[in-house]
């Protein structure tokens, strides 16, 4: 029996489409955590068992979890509350649950950063970062997915790109950083739940093909998109009060704001790629499949 949290978001969904295609001949039961069971198509609510509500709530991880195998662990990140509320507080139900039920395997959604000077001081990620050693610590061997960002964040600038031609971030024009598509996140999860064979507690980098800078990002979307792109960089304080005055959490902003900043001192350039940590999935193939129909619809 393998458990999916957050199976209607970005990476949850992606995985659970692997899941169900490669998890029968595993001989391996699907079983969902979801807050609303009708964002499921109907096609895959007859194939899985649905728990409804929140996976932060202890009734319900505890129905959650009983006679699983193995679990996906995916936070999904409350801007109304403080980064630590958001991550520990938010799992702690779960971290009892997972010990509770004996669960034997969990894989987590992590970020890169772990051993490198700013990791204490990255905001949302040192927060990813301590929920990590909690999983660890519930009995239940752990992969905790090592993750630089997304190209699919991108999709947030959609818009922008379309009516503007422009990108922003908080990061240098020219820092070169490993990027990742979700898709790539989500195979390597499959593949980690569906062979557990490992064992102990472990980070697993997620690193794309190559690093890639927000001015290569801008080249390749040019290309891809047959119109210019640019990147504008944003000043951390400007974003910052932009955040909160969509009525985020102050403290949360902060802990972006702390992310952002720590990325752009190399947060995610602790880990060397090698064959096995990187992906297959290359900004062009991304922006051909994903980024090109969502800004030229």
């Amino acid at each position: 029996m393998i458990v999916i949290t957050a199976p209607t978001g970005n990476i949850g969904r992606q995985l659970l489409s692997l899941l169900l295609e490669s998890a029968p001949a595993h001989g391996e039961e699907l079983r969902v955590i979801v807050r609303d069971p009708a964002r499921l198509p109907d096609t895959v609510r007859e194939r899985v068992e649905v728990v409804t509500g929140s996976h932060g709530d202890a009734e319900v991880v505890e129905r959650g979890f009983e006679g699983a195998d193995a679990v996906f662990w995916l936070v999904p990140p409350d801007s109304s509350l403080t980064p630590e509320e958001a991550y520990t507080g938010f799992s702690r139900p779960a971290l009892k649950a997972l010990a509770a039920h004996g669960v034997g395997h969990v894989v987590g959604v992590s970020a890169l950063g772990r051993g490198t000077p700013a990791a204490d001081r990255a905001g949302l990620v040192t927060a990813s970062l301590a929920l990590d050693d909690l999983l660890a610590g519930t009995g239940a061997a752990y992969r905790a997915l090592a993750n630089p960002s997304f190209f699919d964040n991108l999709l947030e600038e959609a818009d922008s790109i379309r009516e503007k031609g422009v990108f922003t971030d908080a990061v240098d024009a020219d820092r070169k950083a490993p990027l990742v598509a979700v898709a790539d996140i989500a195979a390597v999860a499959a593949g980690l739940l569906l062979d557990r064979s490992w064992t102990g507690a472990d980070s697993v980098p997620v690193l794309g093909p190559e690093d890639l800078s927000p001015s290569d990002l801008a080249r390749i979307m040019t290309e891809q998109l047959g119109r210019p792109v640019r990147y504008e960089r944003q000043p951390l304080g400007e974003l910052s009060a932009t955040l909160v005055g969509y009525g985020l959490n102050e403290a949360f902003v902060q802990g972006i704001a702390d992310m952002k900043q720590a990325k752009d001192n190399g947060l995610d350039a602790g880990v060397a790629r090698t064959p096995e940590s990187a992906t297959p999935t290359t900004f062009e193939q991304w922006c051909a499949r994903t980024l090109k129909p969502a800004v030229l619809r």
